[in-house]
């Protein structure tokens, strides 16, 4: 399905977005580069890069982000994005399955995943091999839309995300099929609380979950002990 919509997506993301994911993305990047020595991050779920980009044009000199994502489609495109940022030496793009990184335990200081998450198949799986990763101290930033709690806000945010939504993204991208699933998926997930309690029950301490835009979107945090 990614790869299906790979030549539209950044596209259609920052339209149906109103490039509200830009400062989501750059906020969420504050808590992941957040030192001036060099990191070793993985960027789990990386789609077409914008955000091991975005983590790459912050982060320390001397640092490395590697993308892992399942799709080849959507990191053929992200590929070429970083080429064209000159960040070649600084991020590297892997076809892998979340749920079963090929890395050894405690390889990373920083894991980050954006918008990426609501689609694994086993969520507390790819959220302990996430844990296992990091090193002694490391933190994961996850950033994943979520569904506002004011019901008025819940109401027009519903109607935009299951009627216009895939309409627009199926007209453009010609995969409507594509965009009736996202929106589903983000319903599909589990609340901020709840979230946050299995990120607690998969091993991640002190978890912390930050609003973003009225709701719509949350960064969870959490360190590796």
């Amino acid at each position: 399905m990614f790869d299906s919509i790979a030549p539209d997506y950044d596209k259609l993301n920052h339209i149906l977005s109103l490039d509200i994911d830009k400062g989501w993305r750059k906020k969420a990047v504050k808590g992941i580069a957040d030192t001036s020595i060099p990191l070793n991050v993985l960027d789990v779920a990386c789609g077409t890069g914008d955000f091991a980009i975005t983590i790459a044009q912050a982060a320390a000199p001397g640092s490395r982000i590697t993308g892992v994502d399942l799709s080849e489609g959507m990191m053929e495109i992200g590929r070429r994005k970083v080429s064209a940022s000159g960040l070649d030496g600084k991020v590297s793009m892997e076809q892998g399955d979340c749920e079963q990184l090929r890395f050894a335990d405690g390889t990373f200081d920083r894991v980050s995943v954006a918008f990426g998450v609501r689609n694994f198949e086993h969520l507390e799986t790819g959220l302990k091999e996430m844990l296992r990763v990091l090193k002694p101290g490391g933190k994961a930033v996850i950033l994943e839309l979520s569904v506002p709690g004011n019901p008025v806000l819940q109401f027009l945010y519903k109607l935009y995300f299951l009627h216009i939504l895939p309409a627009i993204g199926g007209m453009v991208s010609g995969d409507k099929a594509a965009y009736r699933y996202l929106p589903s998926s983000v319903l599909r997930f589990p609340k901020p609380k709840a979230f946050t309690r299995m990120m607690e029950g998969c091993g991640f301490k002190e978890v912390t979950s930050r609003s973003f835009t009225f709701g719509i979107c949350r960064m969870y945090s959490g360190y590796k002990r």
